[in-house]
């Protein structure tokens, strides 16, 4: 049990489900529910599939690439800043429809299972080894898939009008977020120097 609070913990911090969820409801908050579903599954099951993917192969990837965990923030960061300021920029109707897949990116890869997510997941199986890291991630996913699906509740609460500033504070965030995702990455590669 001990090694499974010290697996899961880690990895919850790190994806941040409470954080990402007003991100989530401002990106879904002009669709509608079944296609809002099948976002959800899509979502996780790309940020599941990408964590066992990095869980496995992880530093192998990163040596072979010769990419440093700074890198791969700098990169994440730029991605979310783009997506951030096209939201903040461009009407909904522009920017997004409701048969636009969102769920994989930017929902699943970098929001549930950005940068920081990813480099817990590799450090999680150097030091709790395959058996626990594997079994926090599904209860974090699993957790993740709970909190999103409720999040419709949320969006009846705050109305349309209300989302749509959710939305646009939810892109404002994601900016921060972006920058400083770049920021720490780029003073990371600073102390290497």
């Amino acid at each position: 049990m001990e090694s499974f609070l010290l697996s899961f913990i880690p990895l919850f911090v790190a994806i941040d489900v409470l954080g990402v969820l007003p991100l989530f409801v401002g990106l879904v908050e002009s669709i509608d529910e079944k296609r809002r579903r099948v976002i959800i599954i899509e979502a996780t099951l790309a940020a599941f599939m990408i964590s066992l993917l990095f869980l496995v192969a992880g530093k192998l990837i990163f040596s072979f690439l010769g990419i440093t965990e700074s890198d791969f923030r700098v990169g994440g960061g730029i991605i979310l800043l783009v997506l951030s300021i096209k939201d903040l920029l461009f009407t909904k109707e522009g920017s997004r429809s409701p048969g636009t897949s969102i769920g994989v990116v930017p929902i699943g890869i970098p929001l549930i299972m950005g940068p920081a997510a990813l480099t817990t997941v590799i450090i999680l199986v150097d030091s709790y080894g395959y058996l626990w890291t594997i079994i926090s991630l599904v209860a974090n996913m699993l957790i993740v898939f709970v909190v999103f699906m409720q999040s419709r509740l949320i969006h009846k609460a705050m109305g349309q009008a209300g989302s749509k500033a959710v939305g646009k504070v939810a892109s404002l965030l994601l900016a921060g977020i972006a920058v400083m995702m770049i920021r720490s990455g780029i003073a990371a590669m600073m102390k290497n120097f």
